[in-house]
């Protein structure tokens, strides 16, 4: 059976510098994948090799299939990406934007059927967001944005789900409900979730894997209270 990700000898940068260095690893299963490290470390350029948009050396593997040799429209089918800050300037209803994750599935000049609005619909009813679902959302709070942008992730369906800081400047109650999601979306979904963050807190509760960027041999770690807390020390030992 394939791995469901497969990283080897991952070599990338930019020009002279070169930020990560022979990585590898393999997720054996769907799984909750916390990818840290010190700023600088490589992470946000680790998903940059994903979606092809910076020069690497080794191999991407998602399902067996290198990534390199996938069409596009395949690519798009497996990989989900939700970036650090996701703006929106214009008026737009929250039901409005979560069906936008449909986008991939449509021919482009295709409408959204009342079939695809009731899918939205059952995706924001699962996250308990009925109540926005008209409601304007340049209106909602960061954390109300932030739940309604993983709706719409949701509803893309891809097998990996790349996520850049989720739960940066999110309160507390709003980074327990994202984590949670996040898990649930793994263990009742199947699906692999890779999520950049610098909120090692709230990993302790979590079930996967995380991997630390900034250690000289990065390895995939069972999360545990004490691996957890260990490369936490680690990172603020390299901080001093």
């Amino acid at each position: 059976m394939n791995n469901v990700v497969e990283v080897k000898n991952l070599v990338a940068g930019y020009e002279a510098r070169t930020l990560i260095r022979n990585l590898s690893f393999s997720i054996p299963a769907p799984a909750f994948v916390a990818i840290i490290g010190h700023n600088g470390a490589g992470k946000t350029t680790f998903f940059r090799t994903f979606q092809q948009r910076v020069a690497y050396q080794g191999q991407l593997l998602v399902q067996g299939h290198d990534l390199k040799t996938l069409p596009h429209a395949t690519k798009q089918g497996i990989l989900s990406y939700l970036p650090q800050r996701n703006t929106v300037s214009f008026s737009i209803k929250v039901l409005d934007l979560v069906v936008m994750g449909l986008f991939r599935k449509k021919r482009f000049f295709d409408h959204y059927t009342s079939q695809d609005y009731d899918t939205a619909a059952n995706v924001l009813a699962q996250l308990q967001l009925t109540h926005l679902q008209d409601h304007d959302f340049t209106t909602l709070s960061g954390g109300e944005q932030q739940l309604v942008w993983l709706a719409q992730l949701m509803l893309q369906d891809a097998t990996i789900n790349l996520l850049d800081e989720p739960t940066q400047q999110l309160d507390v109650y709003y980074k327990n409900k994202v984590f949670k999601l996040l898990q649930s979306w793994v263990n009742d979904n199947y699906k692999t979730v890779l999520c950049i963050t610098h909120d090692l807190h709230n990993l302790i509760p979590m079930e996967g894997y995380l991997i630390n960027l900034s250690k000289p041999d990065p390895q995939l770690e069972v999360i545990s209270r004490e691996t957890v807390l260990a490369n936490q020390a680690f990172l603020e030992a390299g901080r001093n």
